[in-house]
């Protein structure tokens, strides 16, 4: 039982005696006053009362044994305290930090040039005796004239060490110290490099180079192994060092398990995030691909083959494969008949065949949010990513859009073949139009149409310049003079004509015969070549560049392949650096 009250002294016993005698007070507690003391006790271990409390405000732990919880008379308690079970303050030494360590060296902010009195009579630094001196006996002590003194050693701290700082093997310890270390053992392992890569070369020199055999595979070295022939070891690196470690993928401890034996983690740690990852666990990468459909195909070999039919997965699978495909063709068409059997004997048929479950029940699996005005917010289908431009518009009674008809380089309507953006459609006349001016007996009419307009105007005028006429008498002539007139212009239209073609006509052969001297100068140099073909190659890019992005043509033949070393060099010839501080004067 412990007991929180503290042991009076008799000076206060008899203090306190005359004073409940002087207030008519009891002497002692009563029964009942005990019994309540014995209550309260017994609350505060079944934990229905609150603990005693110090002086600090700390509680006090009931279950104490009163041994410990009561306080020696001399304390001079005045209420429940266990202060005097707790170190005392003035009992308690301050010890040295962990920085705190005995100066070394010497103390080159003092240099005295003469000897002073307590110095050392040898060399003449502060700090130590003649007995003490690590310097040699000189000839000339410093105490009696000596100009070389020496620096005054440091006022070493007085350190106070507890147990474990005494056997503290690093105490003091500089780790600057342990750097030009590290740089010995650079410098000692750059020299053996060197060393070694001029060795190989003197080996390879000497070696003949009609002698070279491939190498067995037992001589040559494992990937992330390390062999020195010097010391006879062999290190292996088990893992890359830029690969992650498995169990730093994910640091949360509720994470994949981690196996440290056989360093494995079979499942995903990251299965909180949606989002595709790097790396998904080994149950993932074990039962992904063509894996199951491995492993089915080799329990279907070992089912065989105890049924008597010799195949091997390894050894035939081409066989395996052909004999899982009819196995599994029968076993469908079993099943098939079967069903059917029981179908056609029991019926019901119709009850199979279930309307869609979303309408057989009113409902389906989709959540949908709505707000209070009834607007969706979550739940609704992705909406089809649709273009910035206005769709299925058909301006000037069209049915196609621009740019739905291709012929001769050029892009015009599907509806009436028409190559003018913007123009009327005219359906099926349009395309009889286009069609008549194709090629016709070998020889192209495209500016036919336009003669035959040129005619009906003429025509027209004709008919107009007679029905305005009022004379009678000269209208035959008027008619035939205008008739003449028509007839010449058609002519000379035709002549016209003639003559344009056959100045293309000539101007072909030209460019033709002298691309193809350029091309027999070219046959001699590819560079020449490949220079000409990049500056052509440039010119059409300017020109597409410079072109209206809505009148640039496709290039739909477009195909890619390795440039030659000639392309390579006229490429790096004729390309703008704009680092060049004269490229803005060119």
């Amino acid at each position: 039982m412990s007991n929180t009250l503290a042991n009076v002294p008799i000076s206060e016993l008899i203090k306190n005696k005359s004073k409940s005698l002087e207030d008519d007070e009891p002497k002692k507690k009563s029964r009942e006053d005990w019994r309540k003391a014995k209550e309260l006790e017994e609350a505060r271990k079944a934990g229905t009362a609150p603990a005693a409390v110090d002086e600090e405000g700390k509680d006090i732990n009931p279950h104490i044994p009163q041994y410990i919880s009561s306080t020696p008379w001399y304390y001079g308690a005045s209420g429940p305290t266990l202060k005097h079970q707790r170190p005392q303050p003035e009992k308690q030494t301050q010890h040295s930090k962990l920085d705190e360590w005995y100066k070394r060296g010497v103390n080159t902010k003092q240099l005295s040039v003469k000897w002073t009195k307590g110095a050392c009579e040898n060399c003449g630094a502060k700090g130590h005796k003649v007995k003490d001196c690590f310097e040699p006996k000189r000839v000339r002590p410093a105490k009696y004239g000596s100009k070389i003194i020496s620096a005054d050693d440091h006022e070493q701290p007085t350190l106070s060490l507890d147990y474990d700082g005494k056997r503290d093997r690093w105490a003091g310890f500089d780790p600057l110290e342990y750097k030009a270390v590290v740089e010995e053992h650079q410098k000692i392992e750059a020299v053996k490099r060197q060393m070694r890569a001029e060795k190989l070369n003197a080996e390879d020199d000497d070696q003949d180079s009609d002698k070279d055999e491939d190498k067995y595979v037992d001589e040559v070295d494992m990937p992330g192994t390390k062999v020195d022939s010097k010391q006879r070891i062999t290190v292996r690196n088990l893992r890359i060092r830029e690969d992650t470690a498995k169990y730093l993928r994910n640091l949360n401890p509720n994470s994949a398990y981690y196996d440290p034996k056989t360093r494995s983690m079979r499942d995903n740690p990251h299965q909180e995030i949606q989002q595709e990852v790097d790396y998904q666990g080994e149950n993932f990468v074990r039962f992904s691909g063509d894996t199951q459909k491995h492993a089915t195909a080799q329990s279907f070999a070992w089912e065989a083959y105890e049924k008597g039919v010799d195949v091997h997965l390894l050894a035939e699978p081409t066989k395996l494969e052909m004999l899982h495909h009819e196995y599994d063709k029968k076993r469908d068409e079993l099943k098939n008949k079967a069903h059917g059997s029981v179908i056609d004997k029991y019926g019901g048929k119709e009850h199979l065949e279930t309307p869609d479950p979303s309408l057989l029940f009113s409902q389906s699996e989709n959540y949908t949010e709505y707000s209070r005005a009834g607007k969706i917010l979550k739940g609704q289908e992705k909406q089809a990513v649709r273009s910035s431009y206005e769709e299925d518009i058909y301006p000037n009674n069209h049915t196609s859009v621009w740019g739905s008809f291709w012929q001769s380089g050029k892009w015009g309507y599907a509806c009436c073949h028409s190559f003018l953006k913007q123009s009327y459609c005219v359906g099926e006349v349009g395309k009889e139009a286009v069609a008549s001016a194709q090629v016709v007996g070998g020889k192209k009419t495209s500016n036919k149409p336009a003669v035959d307009a040129v005619v009906d105007d003429d025509a027209k005028k004709i008919d107009r310049e007679l029905s305005s006429n009022s004379s009678g008498d000269d209208d035959d002539d008027d008619v035939d003079d205008v008739r003449s007139k028509t007839e010449r212009n058609k002519d000379s239209s035709k002549k016209k004509k003639r003559r344009k073609q056959k100045n293309k006509r000539k101007e072909k052969r030209k460019e033709k015969k002298k691309n193809n001297a350029d091309d027999d100068d070219d046959d001699d140099d590819p560079l020449k070549k490949a220079l000409k073909a990049e500056e052509k190659a440039q010119k059409e890019a300017n020109e597409l560049l410079n072109m209206d992005e809505r009148k640039r043509p496709y290039n739909s033949m477009f195909h890619t392949k390795e440039p030659t070393a000639e392309q390579v060099e006229a490429f790096q010839i004729k390309r703008r650096r704009d680092e060049d501080p004269m490229a803005n004067f060119m």
